[in-house]
This record gives structure tokens, C-alpha cells and sequence, in this order.
């Protein structure tokens, strides 16, 4: 679709539109592609609705970019599509977009699912030293150190950094592979240095993030892979004092944790959609 704005917003929708809607929001540096292995499962019990955010996939950069504005993009498509209630899948940076969302209207939230996503300052392990001093201190010579990982190798790591070997072996194909060609479009990878300097304002919300769990209590399923390297495991249990009634799961997986894990991940998630519809339709 061509947002207000002038540039395209790339999406899949998959299911009957009269099911609750599912919206799945990818993180770095991947796309929609992110959700290929559950999709087709989620269709028969939900009305899903996966965009690539602006600047990946086959999503347009747009003018500026930042999580507010992938937000605005994403609540454009969402009035598009004409979707009242719905479920949000947040992962990586598709959390600081979920979330605005999420907040803007409480009240539309059916639940949320939560896979390796950050909102707490428990998530920031050792890995976001040089971001976090970024932030601080924005000298170009820390916003060299805090981009360092915008490589080939990098983009890689997303997917098998901290994985066993015998579980990073499971990975189907190369993904890292489209990620960095696609990262690698014109203002892409600009795209993403500003999207790092944002995140500092994604994590000057946290205090009204947490605001906002404890007073709506949305119900809410974690899935988390434990391997992953970049955010810390200590952000489960922030999570969990937040939403005390989430189901969680914890996975002998990583970051991109539907690369390894797709079929459990995809039954926990249609069981946890049917099982808060049903208990959402019983009379008070």
C-alpha cells in the first residue's frame, strides 16, 4: 500500500478476516520473511497480518527513520485493512513499534506475544556497552563503535550467535544472506544507523511501558530463546513481574527464535489466540 506519505508499506495477510487479527512485527534486520515457517498455521485460527517495517523487505525508507514514525506506518495499514481488535507478536525492534501501537490503543489489544523483545533496562547486556555510551555521550566516535556491527558477519550472528552448534545447524537455508543484501539498497543502511540512535528514546519509554502492562494486565504469551546474545535473559523475569498471569516459555534457542523452534512456537500461539478468544466471548 502507498502510505500518506508517499512511500509503499510491503505486507502479507494470510486467513479469514473475520478471525482475530494477528499482527506480527519482525525485528533487525530481517522482514516478514521472519514468520514464513508459521504463517501458514496461524491462517487457520487468526487473520494475520505481517508487514515488512519501513526500510526492510520490500518496504520504502521512509523521509525519517524512527519508531514513532514506523508506528504511524503500521497504524496506516491497520485502518487500511480496517482492523478493530488484534493480537501483537513483538520481536526486537518490532517491540518499540508493537508497543506505541499497543498504547496508543489499549483498549484494541486482545493480547500480546512476546518473543525476545525488550522493554526493561534488564535486557541490556554486555553487547549494548558501546550503544548505551552512544547514547550518553553522541560523539561520531561512539556512534562508530555503537554501528560497528552493521556488517556482513554481524547480520549472520543475529541468527547463530550463542546458538549450540547443533541447534544453529537446524537453521534452514542462509536468511542472514537477503537481510544483508537488502540492507545493503540505497538508504538502508542509514536508515538503520538512525534507527539505533532512536532506540534511545524506545528505552526512555520504559518506565511508561511498564506503566502501561500493570494497568491494562493484556494477556500475553512469552516465547524466548535463551541463547540469545544481545538481549539478556534477566528481561524474562521483568517481563514476568509486569504481567504476573503470562504463560512463558523459555527455548533451548536464540534470537531469531522461529528459525529453530517454528512448530512449537506456532502451537503455543494458536492454542494461547483460541484459548483468550474463548475466555474473552464468556459472559462477566
Amino acid at each position: 500500500m502507498r502510505l500518506s506519505g508517499g512511500t509503499e508499506l510491503a505486507y502479507v495477510t494470510a486467513g479469514d478476516p473475520s478471525n482475530p487479527a494477528l499482527l506480527l512485527l519482525h525485528g533487525f534486520p530481517s522482514s516478514s520473511r521472519t514468520f514464513r515457517g508459521v504463517i501458514p498455521g496461524l491462517a487457520r485460527v487468526a487473520h494475520v497480518v505481517a508487514p515488512d517495517l519501513p526500510g526492510h523487505g520490500q518496504s520504502d525508507v521512509l523521509p525519517t527513520a524512527s519508531f514513532a514514525a514506523f508506528a504511524g506506518a503500521i497504524a496506516e495499514l491497520l485502518d487500511h485493512l480496517a482492523i478493530g481488535r488484534r493480537f501483537i507478536y513483538l520481536h526486537d525492534s518490532g517491540a518499540p513499534v508493537g508497543l506505541r501501537i499497543a498504547m496508543h490503543a489499549p483498549e484494541l489489544v486482545s493480547g500480546l506475544i512476546i518473543q525476545n523483545a525488550n522493554a526493561h533496562r534488564t535486557g541490556f547486556g554486555p553487547l549494548w556497552d558501546a550503544t548505551l555510551k552512544f547514547w550518553s555521550e553522541p560523539t561520531r566516535e561512539n556512534e562508530a563503535a555503537a554501528t560497528v556491527h552493521l556488517t556482513s558477519e554481524f547480520t549472520r550472528e543475529q541468527y547463530t550467535g550463542g546458538l549450540p552448534e547443533d541447534v544453529a545447524a537446524t537453521i534452514g537455508g542462509e536468511p542472514w544472506v537477503e537481510d544483508w543484501r537488502v540492507m545493503n539498497l540505497p538508504g538502508r543502511m542509514q536508515a538503520q544507523r538512525a534507527l539505533i540512535a532512536d532506540y534511545a528514546n524506545h528505552a526512555a519509554r520504559f518506565d511508561a511501558i511498564a506503566g502501561y502492562l500493570r494497568q491494562w494486565q493484556p494477556p500475553a504469551l512469552m516465547l524466548w530463546g535463551r541463547h540469545d546474545p544481545f538481549f539478556d535473559i534477566a528481561e524474562t523475569l521483568s517481563w514476568m513481574q509486569d504481567l504476573p498471569r503470562m504463560e512463558a516459555h523459555i527455548f533451548d534457542g536464540g534470537h531469531f527464535l522461529l528459525e529453530t523452534h517454528a512448530e512449537p512456537a506456532l502451537s503455543l500461539m494458536a492454542a494461547f489466540i483460541k484459548r483468550t478468544q474463548e475466555r474473552a466471548a464468556q459472559p462477566p
